[in-house]
């Protein structure tokens, strides 16, 4: 999931160098969303092994 989330956050920065704004802002939002996904996980892992 981590590994989604930098994919598409490099595709979003060489989308913004180039000039694709909308691109860029896409694959932006999908790596937000794919990071707190990540995040949520994480958590509930540490949590679920902790107890």
């Amino acid at each position: 999931m981590l590994n989604w989330s930098i994919t598409f956050l490099v595709i979003a920065l060489i989308a913004a160098v180039l000039g694709f704004g909308g691109i860029a802002g896409a694959a932006a939002g999908i790596a937000k969303i794919l990071f707190v996904v990540f995040l949520v996980l994480f958590l509930f892992t540490l949590v679920r092994r902790a107890a």
